[in-house]
């Protein structure tokens, strides 16, 4: 990703900025230079945090304007080639005075100051707190003794010097309101190593359930220093299922409620122990499903943080999958066009897949390095879980 943004933003700069005229050739290249290198600020600040050239909080700051920018140059896409489209048009009707106007510096300069307004908009609703979201999921196959059990889902958080102590309490308080039965964190929980981040994700400590709280890992704790964070998150008090299950029992039926490891195994981080040692444990359904089965389950519930393998995870009997990663797509438009694809076809909301039901939650926080939402704002869910 971090290679495809490098090689990307520089030739979509030339494109914005190259045809409007009459800018003098130096100032048509002080643009497009100084777009080029704005564009790719996220990209060159991760290559700064995996060199660890600077402290994690610093980054962290710089990370939130870089990817305003980042997003305002993806709200120009459509701008630009709508501009380009007409003056091909106007060019090809011979109406040179309509195609002088859409390439003249005030449109263009007019569409990107407007862009970066929009953008900024964005960012300030992806550093907002989430709301809780109620919703029935109706579920073929679900034990009547499970009917109406109430399942809050807090994915994404990404604790970090951006959402910070008081955030992550703001997350903790709207989800103890909603009095669930049980509490799932399918993963993302922070960003940055144990040293930088700890004293924000502190308030999960404060969670509580009457079937408990219970945590998968993403991929940013692996990212960030796999086996520091478990140690952390069970020093919380929270329960981890990394290709693990657990067997709830409630009102006499069986809840296997299962969490595996995340597809980024095999990576390294400067948060590691040893950063030429890769952390962590990979992604084993197979495990815990005959662990499900093993204990007699009535009904699998699966935490599994990116939800692109679901139609995987269907086939091994599982009857509900909650998964995050995708954010909803950040910004309506994108969700479909390059977040949805790139994961399946799934970004937010409810799923039917080969008889599993998949659910995947537009996150209760934002990394800091594209922390903008327009149109899909941060949510805890509150599933009601219905037999249907």
């Amino acid at each position: 990703m971090v290679t495809l943004v490098t090689l990307v933003i520089p030739l979509f700069a030339a494109w914005l900025w190259w045809p409007v005229g009459p800018l003098p050739r130096r100032t048509r290249m002080l643009a497009v230079a100084a777009t080029a290198l704005l564009g790719c600020a996220p990209a060159l600040l991760l290559r700064v945090l995996q060199s660890g050239a600077l402290p994690y909080p610093v980054v962290a700051y710089l990370q939130v304007p870089g990817g305003w920018v980042l997003a305002t140059l993806l709200l120009m896409t459509p701008f630009v080639l709508l501009r380009d489209a007409a003056w091909l048009a106007a060019r090809a009707a011979r109406a040179g005075a309509w195609a002088r106007h859409l390439h003249a510096p005030a449109l263009t300069a007019g569409a990107l100051v407007l862009a970066l307004g929009v953008g900024a908009g964005g960012v300030w609703t992806a550093l907002q707190p989430p709301e809780m979201q109620e919703r029935t999921l109706a579920l073929p196959g679900l034990p009547s003794a499970l009917d109406g059990l109430r399942v809050a889902v807090v994915a994404d958080i990404h604790a970090s010097p951006i959402n910070d102590t008081r955030y992550v309490q703001a997350v903790v308080e709207r989800t103890l309101a909603a009095r669930p039965d049980l509490v799932v964190l399918p993963g993302d929980l922070v960003d940055g190593d144990v040293r930088s981040s700890a004293a924000h994700v502190a308030p999960l400590a404060r969670l509580r359930a009457p079937l408990g709280v219970w945590a998968a890992p993403g991929n940013h704790e692996y990212y960030s220093g796999y086996y520091a964070w478990m140690a952390e998150f069970r020093r919380l008090g929270l329960g981890l299922l990394a290709n693990q299950t657990q067997v709830l029992e409630v009102r006499g039926a069986r809840l296997a409620l299962s969490g595996i490891g995340d597809p980024v195994y095999g990576r390294t981080s400067p948060g590691n122990a040893d950063p030429r040692v890769p952390e962590g444990v990979p992604p084993d359904v197979a495990a815990v499903a005959r662990l499900a089965r093993e204990a007699g389950a009535d009904f699998h519930l699966l935490l599994a943080h990116q939800p692109r393998f679901a139609r995987d995870n269907a086939a091994h009997g599982v009857g509900l999958q909650l998964s995050g990663h995708t954010h909803g797509g950040h910004i309506l438009g994108m969700d479909r066009w390059l977040v949805a694809p790139a994961n399946n076809g799934f970004v937010r909301g409810e799923y039917a897949v080969d008889g599993m039901r998949l659910f995947v939650s537009s996150g209760a926080g934002l990394w800091a390095g594209f922390a903008v939402r327009l149109g899909v704002p941060p949510r805890i869910d509150l599933l009601v879980l219905r037999r249907r």
